[in-house]
């Protein structure tokens, strides 16, 4: 049963807080953590870093005009009270569902969502831009003078975009408010009173206002003085504040500040709105995940990722017991053994231990396992550099994380022929996180460059084996793409056996007039087998190949098909220009496409999979046995009809 919420129930918009009294807010945050619990509770999600900007999201709210003024949230997993706060409490148990709210910030859901987000570090950027279009405007006298507030946590800080964007904000003199929402205390220690005092004092117009005048005054002095009474009140503001390196990169500092007391909050942010001053503001908040909720409070991850739990206890929902591995679990496990026999193994992710699976490795291993943070080139490059060294790393990596790196991985892993093991955890579509975290396109990103070997196993037991083989790999870059969730329930190898490279293996070869072949590349091949029984069922036999390697191709298997079989269909979750791009660019080139075979490559369509299940966006994405079945009969011009199939029956 939902909590009562008397307060909150009188906020539908972020315009009914704002004749409500300190006291007032400081209940409706009380009621907004209840109500995001529960929530939550119901669909599973972010929700420890939700906890932790209630009472932001509560002042910001109440002191900026939005949506005139632009909010951007940084990641947006933390997101989900600013979703209650502006007209969506009433789906908010919808939550990544499909059809549902999403999970992150979106600009076609909510017009209090001015930039989309999902990955990191990208809000100082995004909110830079709406500042210099603004400016830009009034310059012209179109002037619409609206705020932009940027809400970015101290974990995406860690990325260089993020420094990027505020060493530019700095030489534009744009004016623009970050938050920096520090949550591990990475950066500043436990605030209090005088911390507060400070704040207030440091923010506010006369302050400010005396600052600037002799900022002005100081101008009039040599050089040499002006120097150094400008290097006097940074050092003076840094030793009481801690902000020296956000001056020294051309922001206004203010904090650190309690994020979760309301009476420092409002203030602060009621001088950094008015302030005349028209550089970039940096406010400096001190929160804590998970904050007031005690199980989360307790919990290691704060509550970070959590599926459906009990309100009163905090307890998970858990899966049956008995259940196959999830393909993370498989591949920590492969390369713990890999590495217990290789001392040479080493293991990086960028801020995704437990993600990727190497929070495993990392207890084995301590001093080969390195978390760089969320700094996806830095991995990369970081993991070349130990390559030339002879070491063998591992790069975990989720496909969409990848692909803020690519010029890393071109650059700096391809051209030298570095034998750097990509591993892409989330390879396809993801379920509940939708199309900002679906591995969509590794294949076409990485298929496309020289020398590089991309894998991809159709059950767990083949993902041990591509671990072995990508460890043996020593003269060029690899890379194993695998997807989200449990695996087959297929029987594991204690150890991988390397596999021959670029060898595809039969798994059912048709009998009698063998009409329709079907190529499946990972995760595809237990669908492809679904859909082979029925084209037997209906009296087409079809051979079936997983192809294991999306480069180097089975080009022998592959023509063999294509020789012997009147269709072939190519399956793959993956966008157009991966391995049935190759495929066919192979048998164009082989002549094998010139005397009537009829090739059919199946391919994530060319649109964004919404949010939902795995299942139901495979459906959607066309991928589904049916899909497939349907495909082969349209190639032979048999009309389909429905033919039943005995449930689970897989040769």
């Amino acid at each position: 049963m939902a909590p009562p919420t008397p307060l909150l129930d009188r906020v539908r918009y972020p315009s009914d807080l704002r004749n409500l009294s300190a006291e007032q807010l400081r209940h409706v945050a009380d009621e907004l953590r209840a109500e995001t619990i529960d929530a939550v509770s119901v669909t599973g999600g972010h929700l420890g870093s939700a906890l932790g900007v209630v009472e932001l999201t509560v002042a910001i709210h109440a002191v900026f005009d939005t949506p005139r003024d632009k909010l951007i949230w940084d990641v947006g997993h933390q997101a989900y009270p600013h979703k209650i706060l502006t007209g969506r409490r009433d789906r908010i148990r919808t939550l990544r569902q499909g059809g549902g709210l999403s999970g992150f910030t979106r600009r076609a859901e909510s017009q209090y969502d001015p930039f989309g987000a999902a990955h990191s570090s990208t809000s100082i950027s995004a909110g830079l831009g709406m500042a210099v279009a603004r400016d830009l405007r009034c310059a012209r006298g179109a002037c619409d003078d609206f705020h932009v507030v940027c809400v970015i946590g101290d974990g995406a800080m860690s990325a260089g975009m993020a420094y990027e964007a505020m060493n530019n904000a700095g030489a534009l003199r744009s004016r623009l408010v970050v938050i920096l929402n520090d949550n591990d205390m990475s950066i500043a220690p436990p605030v209090g009173a005088m911390s507060a005092y400070l704040s207030r004092l440091m923010s506010s117009h006369s302050f400010m206002g005396l600052r600037e005048a002799a900022a002005r005054m100081v101008k009039h002095f040599p050089r040499g003085l002006e120097m150094a009474a400008r290097r006097a009140d940074e050092y003076a503001r840094g030793i009481l504040t801690g902000g020296t390196l956000f001056e020294e990169l051309g922001f206004y500092y203010v904090g650190p500040i309690d994020g979760h007391n309301l009476e420092h909050l409002l203030p602060v942010l009621r001088n950094v709105r008015d302030a005349d001053d028209a550089r970039p503001i940096l406010v400096h908040a001190i929160t804590r995940k998970g904050h007031g909720y005690a199980p989360a409070e307790k919990s290691a991850d704060k509550y970070h990722g959590v599926v459906k739990f009990n309100v009163a206890t905090g307890e998970q929902a858990k899966a049956p017991p008995g259940g196959p591995p999830s393909y993370t679990r498989v591949f920590a496990d492969a390369l713990i053994a890999e590495a217990e026999a290789d001392p040479d193994i080493v293991a990086i992710t960028a801020a995704m231990p437990s993600g990727t699976g190497l929070d495993r490795f990392a207890k084995k291993f301590p001093d080969r396992c390195f978390d760089v943070g969320i700094a996806e080139q830095h991995a990369v490059t970081f993991a070349a550099g130990m390559a030339t060294e002879g070491l063998k790393p591992f790069c975990a990596i989720y496909s969409t994380f990848l692909q803020r790196a690519y010029d890393q991985v071109v650059h700096d892993v391809a051209i030298q022929r570095l034998p750097v093991r990509f591993v892409l955890d989330r390879a396809g579509l993801v379920g509940a996180d939708g199309a900002t975290h679906a591995g969509s396109y590794d294949l076409a990103y990485l298929g496309c460059l020289p020398g590089m070997v991309v894998m991809a196993p159709s059950d767990e037991a083949e993902l041990v084996h591509m671990v072995a083989t990508a460890a043996a790999i020593g003269d060029a870059p690899s890379a194993v793409r695998y997807p989200r969730g449990e695996g087959t329930g297929a029987v594991l190898p204690v150890r991988g056996t390397v596999l021959p490279l670029g060898r595809g293996r039969l798994v059912r070869e048709g009998s009698g007039k063998r009409t329709v072949a079907i190529v499946s590349l990972g995760s595809r091949l237990a669908d492809a087998l679904r859909a082979a029984d029925e084209l037997a069922a209906r009296g087409l036999p079809a051979t079936v190949m997983d192809a294991r390697f999306a480069k180097p191709l089975d080009t022998a298997l592959i023509e063999q098909l294509a020789r012997h079989h009147e269709v072939v269909i190519t399956i793959e979750e993956g966008s157009v220009g991966g391995f049935g791009a190759a495929v066919m660019q192979h048998l164009c080139w082989a002549g094998l496409l010139d005397g009537g075979l009829k090739l059919r490559p199946m391919v994530l369509p060319d649109r964004f999979i919404e949010h939902d299940t795995q299942a139901p966006q495979i459906a959607d994405a066309g991928l589904a046995p049916s899909d497939i079945v349907r495909t082969a009969l349209a190639a032979l011009g048999v009309h389909a009809q429905p033919v039943r199939v005995p449930a689970g029956a897989i040769a």
